[in-house]
């Protein structure tokens, strides 16, 4: 692929590598093809990134300014723990490496955005995507026990639970109250809906014995958001392109994710919610759309000759 293509790859699209590696697991269950070339995809997506981290490092670094741009930024290591999983059906010791490898960059990018956007905290720069960055290490949560890490996983559950549980507040009265979201950053808003699917996801697959009220409670409040995630989705698909386009698609993808495994938990438990598996499929649906969706509209950007660049600038 061209140099010049891989310069136009906007760093938000990790969060795109992260949603199809993801959507792979959601399809699987229909047929293992969807799994295998939604995660070849993925992969491809995270191998040029890296590439253009590595040979625009000085442009990363200034970009990872932006709070906006360095709270999306952690996907990028969420995603490799995502495929981490896919390679461990390959080579464990391959897939175990690369799991770590996610980890450890995640946790240096918990460390970058607290030193520099909460310690030196402004309302005004924080951003819905600032649950990346703390409920994001979910993500180990969710893919640990693949690894035979199920207490590790735990531990990232909790942590993921109680940033979920201080972010909702101080991330709802930057959205609602203070307002005066950027339009380039307007697309974050939709993912409120991904932190407690993101936290429910890693509690069914973290812990054996699960807790039901710990199970409802969050599948609550996951509807209650996904709700509100649709709302602010159908607003931010009415805007011209930017590459925040990205925050529509994991959210969606997370929350069905977390509600068709909690449909099954129910099954299990003899408590079933009849229309839940209708939600369910809904869910499938508007997450195939929308990640397709944005990976076409990611490419035409990309692939466009005369690209002008997308202003995302946030005043800092």
């Amino acid at each position: 692929m061209n140099m010049n293509y891989i310069k136009k790859i906007p760093l938000p699209m990790a969060a795109v590598m992260l949603a199809l590696a993801s959507l792979g697991n959601l399809l699987s269950s229909y047929n293992i093809v969807f799994k295998n070339i939604l995660g070849v995809i993925s992969a491809i997506i995270l191998i040029l990134l890296t590439i253009k981290i590595i040979t625009c490092w000085k442009a990363v670094k200034e970009e990872i300014k932006n709070p906006v741009i360095a709270a999306v930024i952690p996907t990028y290591s969420m995603g490799v723990m995502i495929l981490s999983a896919y390679l461990k059906e390959i080579s464990f010791s391959s897939g175990f490496i690369l799991w770590w490898v996610g980890v450890l960059i995640h946790i240096g990018l918990i460390i970058f955005y607290t030193k520099n956007f909460i310690l030196k905290f402004d309302i005004k720069k924080m951003f819905p995507s600032t649950f990346i960055v703390y409920v994001g290490i979910g993500v180990g949560g969710i893919t640990a026990p693949a690894f035979k890490l199920a207490q590790l996983g735990q531990a990232f559950f909790w942590i993921a639970f109680i940033s979920l549980i201080i972010l909702i507040p101080v991330l709802g009265y930057r959205t609602l109250i203070v307002k005066g979201i950027p339009e380039p950053a307007f697309p974050t808003t939709v993912i409120f809906a991904a932190p407690a699917a993101l936290t429910l996801a890693a509690y069914l697959n973290s812990f054996s014995e699960k807790n039901i009220n710990m199970v409802m409670f969050l599948a609550v409040l996951v509807m209650v958001l996904y709700i509100c995630g649709i709302v602010y989705l159908v607003q931010g698909l009415r805007l011209k392109f930017y590459p925040s386009y990205a925050a529509f698609t994991f959210p969606m993808v997370i929350s069905a994710i977390a509600m068709k495994g909690t449909n099954g938990f129910l099954m299990k438990a003899g408590k079933e919610i009849s229309w839940l598996k209708y939600v369910v499929k809904f869910q499938e649906v508007i997450a195939t759309v929308i990640v397709l969706y944005v990976l076409i509209r990611f490419l035409m950007f990309i692939l466009k000759k005369d690209t002008v660049k997308v202003n995302t600038t946030i005043s800092r």
